[in-house]
């Protein structure tokens, strides 16, 4: 996978991953692998940066939780309205660019 793929879609990618039960980050990187059959892998040093800016932005609210198998605390992610409305735009907007490309690309 190009990485430049990556960068361009990576909240919509973390925001549809976070939606429904909150999730942490070693378990929405395990689940981004599984939806896509291993496509997205997605590295520490994008990850965390990535959720704490969606946290800054207000599009996800982040609670520290107890780790599922002991230790430290881990923090939990999950959607917030506004998040929720950014999925809604950003979903919006990868299938407009989709078709576009398609468009572009037909035939060819």
């Amino acid at each position: 996978m190009d990485p430049n793929l990556l960068k361009g879609h990576l909240d919509l990618i973390l925001l549809a991953i976070v939606d429904g039960d909150p999730k942490y980050g070693l378990e929405i990187s395990k689940e981004a692998q599984l939806r896509t059959d291993g496509y997205f892998d997605l590295k520490v040093g994008s990850l965390y940066p990535a959720l704490h800016r969606l946290e800054q932005a207000g599009w996800l609210s982040g609670e520290f939780r107890p780790a599922p198998r002991g230790g430290a605390p881990v923090k939990y992610y999950q959607l917030t309205d506004a998040g929720r409305g950014a999925l809604r735009d950003k979903q919006e907007q990868f299938s407009v660019f989709s078709r576009q490309i398609g468009r572009l690309t037909a035939g060819r």
